[in-house]
């Protein structure tokens, strides 16, 4: 007869797996992982195109594109561009910036599905995936936006290039703060219930209308309450402030700074809160 065992444990130095980590005590893990969120970062970041005869060179021919492709549907076509001294500037600074801003949104949907394998493979904080993308998106923005920059002062060549075109890069800053704040809402959003990416990407695509992405809306909309509330639209602001800096020759409007920056930092907080309280249920997604 087979006689059983009892085993002892000393459980002192165990620790339960799945908890919710304090605020604090996840703020010092993810800090331990910032080598990991730079090498992931770096090493995904402009491979764009990796798989095609083009390569890399997609990186500037997506922008171009897509500015040939709206300035033909909107310029051409429809005719917005009717006085506006530099319609083709002013479109593709909208078009790439305007996608720089939406960033976040697309990547962070099913973000934590996609990293599913590294999330229940090791422990580490969850957010660490969010801010690698995040370092990977602001590494592959920095080509659009210098193609977009440089393709809006041709068109006016006439014009000195001012000094203020270097107020870009703060905003450049903010607006990947921006992005990180939506990217971590829209991936735990996202995590629980997938069907929120179609709306998601709905919101997207409406924003690209109500953005002013290839028209003022000083000259289109006539309705106040419409106009005031497109011009409260972040990414409105964000559009605003580069064509001002780069356009226009001088720097933004003390309120869009403060606009902006409050958006920026404000949301990327309540994102990240927003995410952390929900790290122990992570590992349970299928």
């Amino acid at each position: 007869m087979a006689r059983s065992r009892l085993i002892l444990v000393e459980d002192e130095h165990l620790s339960e797996l799945q908890t919710q980590p304090t605020l604090g005590q996840y703020v010092k893990e993810l800090w331990q992982t910032r080598h990991f969120v730079v090498a992931y970062a770096r090493g995904a970041a402009l491979k764009s195109g990796q798989d095609t005869f083009l390569g890399r060179l997609w990186i500037v021919l997506d922008p171009l594109l897509q500015f040939m492709f709206y300035g033909f549907i909107f310029g051409v076509v429809l005719h917005v561009s009717k006085g506006m001294d530099n319609f083709p500037g002013f479109l593709i600074l909208g078009v790439v910036f305007f996608r720089i801003s939406t960033r976040g949104i697309t990547t962070g949907m099913g973000q934590v599905q996609k990293s599913k394998a590294l999330v229940n493979s090791f422990h580490f904080p969850r957010a660490a995936v969010i801010f690698s993308t995040a370092v990977k998106n602001f590494l592959d923005g920095i080509a659009p936006a210098i193609v977009g920059i440089a393709l809006a002062l041709a068109f006016q060549s006439d014009t000195p290039v001012s000094l203020t075109v270097l107020l870009v890069i703060p905003i450049y800053f903010l607006v990947q703060l921006f992005a990180l704040g939506s990217s971590f809402i829209v991936a735990r959003a996202t995590a629980f219930i997938p069907d929120l990416r179609s709306l998601f990407t709905l919101m997207v695509r409406g924003l690209f209308f109500l953005s002013g992405v290839f028209f003022s809306i000083e000259r289109f909309v006539n309705h106040e309450t419409l106009a005031l509330l497109m011009k409260l639209n972040p990414i409105y602001q964000v559009l605003t402030a580069v064509r001002t800096s780069v356009l226009d020759g001088h720097s933004p409007d003390l309120f869009t700074w403060v606009y902006l920056l409050g958006w920026s930092v404000g949301l990327t907080l309540v994102g990240f809160i927003f995410f952390w309280m929900a790290e122990a249920r992570y590992g349970n997604i299928r």
